[in-house]
């Protein structure tokens, strides 16, 4: 019995044995993973696994709109070049975040007024405005500026009030120049040596950017038309006769039926014009046809905007110049104004002495404008993605 007895007390004692190791074993099995959950800070885990399902978004320090309400003021859709401002301004503001009104005023005074003022109750933080006329909206700005909204003047000047923060546009002055340039280059390489018979369209009366355009033009056709290279049959010579009411095509072909039956029904050569607007180039080619001028007979035809239209008549001969004014750049540089003013920063400048609104000198950035003709469209306005293939066929 005795020896029974400690058998029994052996086997017992190593079914203690095992069961001690078997504990301990499943306490180191449990242990490790518990060590290293805690010292793998599990926060990274989710983030890899967060990162790898997540959709591609811009990273948070980009999106610097956070919400905020921004109003764009463009002057018209029946200008291609407002369409695709207005566009590329909303996009790449809405890609920093901010929420985004953009309408057009159909070139009806009344109407911007009152978009711009429904903005400013809707409690925009920065409005941007291509005005229809820079000059009637100062009472409107003022308020707005009183309350705290900044101001941008986009591409037209704002006058007359001390509203305007800033100021994108081209170098303006130097559209001009380059259009007259574009001319008298274009009659001496198709029409021979001069004198030449010009006349000469400017933009809207009412569109302060008309004013830069026509005296750029003059810094280079006054010297020629005082010592006699350059002649104008019309007489019309004045930004007051030479002016093209909104900019329209219609009138500027009005007017130049008119000239012609004026001035040119003896048989004396139109060697140029001077037309500020691809627009306004069309309706004066349409007078030009009417008139029974074509090919080699045209006159050369200045323009601006690079639009698809006046595009086609360059690729013809019809239309001698254009000026590509690049709205992608001018909508990159509005948008980044909003930006830094909203950020609390100020906003990149590049010229302090040109623009003076009657009531200050506005702080503007200026972009450079392009000659664009026959021989260079294709790098200038196709190579470069502003238009399309499909656009111009």
């Amino acid at each position: 019995m005795k020896r029974n007895g400690r058998g029994i007390k052996k086997v017992l004692s190593l079914l203690m044995i095992f069961a001690l190791m078997g504990s301990l074993l499943a306490g180191c099995g449990s242990k490790t993973p518990a060590t290293e959950t805690k010292d793998a800070e599990p926060t990274k885990a989710a983030e890899t696994t967060e990162a790898t399902t997540a959709p591609t978004v811009k990273p948070a320090e980009e999106q610097t709109g956070a919400g905020q309400y921004i109003g764009i003021s463009m002057p018209t859709q029946s200008s291609e070049r407002w369409i695709k401002d207005g566009a590329a301004m909303k996009d790449i503001l809405e890609g920093k975040g901010y929420t985004v009104d953009l309408q057009y005023a159909e070139d009806d005074i009344p109407t911007q007024k009152s978009q711009i003022e429904n903005m400013i109750t809707k409690g925009a933080k920065v409005l941007v405005i291509a005005a229809v006329d820079g000059s009637t909206l100062s009472d409107t700005l003022d308020a707005a500026a009183a309350d705290g909204v900044k101001v941008i003047s986009y591409d037209r000047l704002l006058v007359n009030t001390d509203a305007v923060s800033y100021y994108a546009t081209f170098d303006n002055r130097r559209v001009g120049q380059q259009q007259a340039e574009s001319l008298v280059d274009g009659m001496k390489k198709l029409k021979g040596e001069g004198p030449y018979n010009i006349e000469l369209f400017a933009g809207s009366p009412d569109d302060t950017n008309s004013f830069y355009f026509f005296q750029g033009a003059m810094d280079i056709l006054q010297p020629l038309i005082d010592d006699g290279t350059v002649v104008i049959p019309s007489g019309q010579v004045s930004q007051e006769e030479v002016g093209t009411l909104r900019w329209d095509g219609a009138v500027a072909q009005s007017r130049m039926d008119a000239i012609l039956a004026a001035n040119y029904t003896d048989g004396k050569t139109l060697h140029g014009v001077l037309a500020p607007y691809d627009g306004i180039s069309r309706g004066i080619l349409s007078a030009l046809t009417a008139f029974g001028l074509t090919g080699g007979d045209l006159p050369v035809v200045t323009g601006q905007d690079a639009e698809a239209a006046s595009i086609k008549l360059i690729v013809t001969g019809d239309q001698y110049s254009t000026i590509l004014k690049d709205t992608r750049e001018l909508a990159a540089v509005a948008a980044n104004m909003v930006d830094a003013v909203l950020s609390g920063k100020e906003p990149e400048i590049n010229d302090t002495e040109t623009y003076n609104n009657n009531v200050k000198i506005v702080p503007s950035y200026l972009l450079e404008p392009f000659i664009v003709t026959k021989d260079n469209y294709q790098e200038l306005v196709m190579d470069s993605g502003y238009l399309k293939p499909e656009d111009i066929q």
